[in-house]
């Protein structure tokens, strides 16, 4: 199985809005290394779920050949 380079950079941008949004600005006036460290480590855990959230759903309906939306 190869990495999806266009899939990471998708799964990265969501994860960025997604922190960017709720969590930055409540974190930015007490902003240290180690809250940094916590940020960090949140953005990775969330791109790469995102990353895996995409990978099964759109492989799935490519192995099967199913649409999301279908008018049959």
């Amino acid at each position: 199985m190869t990495i999806d380079l266009l899939r990471g950079a998708e799964a990265t941008g969501q994860a960025a809005v997604v922190l960017g949004a709720t969590l930055l600005p409540a974190a930015w006036p007490g902003l240290d290394p180690a809250v940094t460290a916590v940020l960090v480590a949140m953005f990775l855990i969330l791109s790469v779920g995102i990353y895996a959230l995409h990978a099964v759903t759109f492989d799935f309906l490519r192995i099967t050949g199913r649409r999301v939306f279908s008018n049959e």
